[in-house]
C-alpha cells in the first residue's frame, strides 16, 4: 500500500522543521487510514507543499488535501470541492467557489469527528465526478509536480515586506503606534 511510500513526501517536509513535518504526516495517516484504497497525489510547488488524495490520478477528482504554505508554515487541511460540502458547524474557511479548508495549529484541536464525516461527503463526491471508471486506482503514490525554484522556508514575499514597511512608516508619521497592521487581500491561499 501507498502509506508506507514516503521517500519522496519526507524529503519535501524536510525543510519545515520537525513541528510541522510531523503534524503534516498526522494528518496523512489520518486520511490513509480512512481511505488506503484511493490514492495520493503530491505536489512540491513554489509557495506550499501540498498532497491530497484521490480515487484517480487526477487533481480534479481530489477530495481532501494537506498543504503546507512556505512563507506561512500554515498546515491547511483541505476539500478540493469544499464548496460543494454541508459543513454545519461553518469550520471551514475559503471564500473561493471552490477549496475550503482549516488551519491545523495542533492535533488535540483537529476536530476529527467533524472532518472525518466531511472527509466521507468529499469522498462520495468525488467518485460522482469521476466519469470514466477505467481512471480509477488504488493506493498509488504520485509525485505529480517538483518546482525546480521555491520560495525559502519562512521568506517573506516583497509584496509583504512592501506592505510591512508601509504600513509602519505611515504609523511612525501619525504618530500612532498601536494601529494594527493592515491584513492583505488576494494573498496566495497557502500563505
Amino acid at each position: 500500500m501507498s502509506k508506507e511510500q514516503t521517500g519522496d513526501l519526507l524529503k519535501f517536509l524536510e525543510p519545515f522543521g520537525n513541528e510541522i513535518k510531523e503534524r503534516a504526516l498526522w494528518l496523512r495517516e489520518f486520511v490513509w487510514d480512512l481511505y488506503p484504497e484511493t490514492n495520493e497525489l503530491i505536489y512540491d510547488n513554489y509557495n506550499a507543499l501540498a498532497f491530497g488524495w484521490s480515487p484517480t490520478d487526477r487533481v480534479g477528482h481530489t477530495f481532501c488535501s494537506v498543504a503546507v504554505g512556505r512563507s506561512s508554515h500554515n498546515v491547511h487541511f483541505g476539500f478540493y470541492w469544499g464548496s460543494e460540502l454541508s459543513d454545519s458547524k461553518k469550520k471551514l474557511l475559503g471564500e473561493g467557489s471552490q477549496y475550503r479548508y482549516i488551519l491545523v495549529k495542533n492535533k488535540e484541536e483537529f476536530p476529527k469527528a467533524y472532518i472525518t464525516k466531511l472527509v466521507k461527503e468529499a469522498y462520495a463526491n468525488s467518485l460522482a465526478k469521476v466519469k470514466n471508471k477505467k481512471q480509477l486506482r488504488q493506493g498509488a503514490t504520485i509525485t505529480k509536480s517538483i518546482s525546480t525554484k521555491k520560495r525559502k522556508v519562512g521568506a517573506v514575499s516583497k509584496r509583504n515586506e512592501m506592505v510591512r514597511n508601509i504600513s509602519r512608516s505611515s504609523r511612525r508619521a501619525d504618530g500612532l503606534h498601536t494601529r494594527p497592521e493592515p491584513r492583505l487581500q488576494g494573498g496566495s491561499l497557502y500563505t
